[in-house]
């Protein structure tokens, strides 16, 4: 059985450590298993994540922005997230469409209409059948980002107005299609949040045969 999983949340929710936990637990429980990202998941996309991310970036324009991930999503979906979905695999995903949704919609007020129909384009209509929120105050996630260690990004620099407004797109997105999504309060430790996300994840899942 196919499964498209995506996980979305602000600068700091830990999204790419619970994909890492829940792709290592799916797989020791016998799924076939995807773990990608966005930008990037190819090597075109990875090229763009570059670009999308370096600091000295600072001047690029919202439009280049949802450009530049639509079209890292264009190349991921066809190289990676559609063939591993015809497998049968599930698919882990950490940012999709709704970040574009949120950071250039709702954070830099890009017409949310034009960027879903430049998504349609781009995906084919390709929407997740799950999609967890790892929420966490705008707050919490800078002071994690800084104290990580990593390299910060341009979206780093951005004021605390930008990231609380694509916090609450993420928010008002989540509460405006609840069949979709799942919020998980992402204040707590990484091994709670992925055990809940995982629980979340099992509930689209049969069981997997008892291996004699």
């Amino acid at each position: 059985m196919s499964l498209f999983v995506t996980f979305e949340g602000p600068e700091g929710a830990g999204k790419s450590s619970v994909v890492r936990r829940l792709a290592a637990e799916l797989t020791a429980r016998g799924y076939a298993v995807v773990a990608t990202r966005e930008p990037g998941g190819t090597k075109i996309g990875e090229a763009i994540r570059q670009i999308l991310l370096a600091p000295d970036h600072c001047g690029m324009l919202p439009q280049t922005e949802a450009l530049l991930n639509t079209a890292a999503r264009a190349q991921h979906v066809a190289e990676v997230i559609r063939p591993a979905l015809a497998a049968g695999k599930i698919v882990l995903c950490d940012r999709y469409i709704d970040s574009t949704l949120a950071y250039q919609g709702a954070g830099r007020g890009l017409d949310q209409e034009e960027l879903l129909q430049l998504q349609r384009f781009a995906t084919g209509g390709l929407w997740p059948d799950l999609t967890v929120l790892l929420d966490v105050p705008v707050e919490i996630g800078q002071a994690r980002r800084r104290a990580s260690g990593e390299p910060l990004s341009r979206f780093d620099a951005d004021a605390l107005g930008f990231h609380e407004r694509v916090r609450a797109g993420f928010l008002a997105a989540a509460r405006s299609e609840p069949r979709r999504w799942r919020i998980i309060d992402a204040t707590r430790g990484e091994e709670e949040v992925a055990q809940e996300a995982l629980a979340v994840v099992l509930e689209r899942l049969p069981p997997r045969p008892v291996r004699q």
